[in-house]
């Protein structure tokens, strides 16, 4: 599979990422390996092989999502660079 320029700079769009004219063409290359590796792994011959989900038996172990007061939330706020109505106020991150 071949990698355009004009995909390239579509994907970068998509991501939100400007990219300077010098860096388009390290893109493309890069891209164009990841992809060239993945065809390389998705016709790996595999029909002997025995299925394997994973090399071991470990499972997540969750616990029970349980509320919990906290008392003292002057000390916790107390290092937050801004705070407002008793929380952390935070920089809006989405556009």
């Amino acid at each position: 599979m071949k990698v355009s320029r004009e995909e390239i700079l579509h994907i970068a769009n998509l991501a939100d990422l400007y990219l300077e004219e010098n860096e388009i063409d390290t893109y493309l290359t890069h891209l164009q390996e990841i992809l060239n590796f993945a065809n390389i792994v998705n016709n790996a011959p595999v029909d002997d092989l025995n299925v394997t989900i994973g090399a071991n038996e470990n499972k997540n172990v969750f616990r029970k999502d349980e509320v919990k007061i906290f008392e003292d939330n002057a000390s916790l706020l107390q290092n937050a660079p801004s705070k407002e109505q008793n929380m952390f106020k935070i920089p809006k991150v989405i556009n």
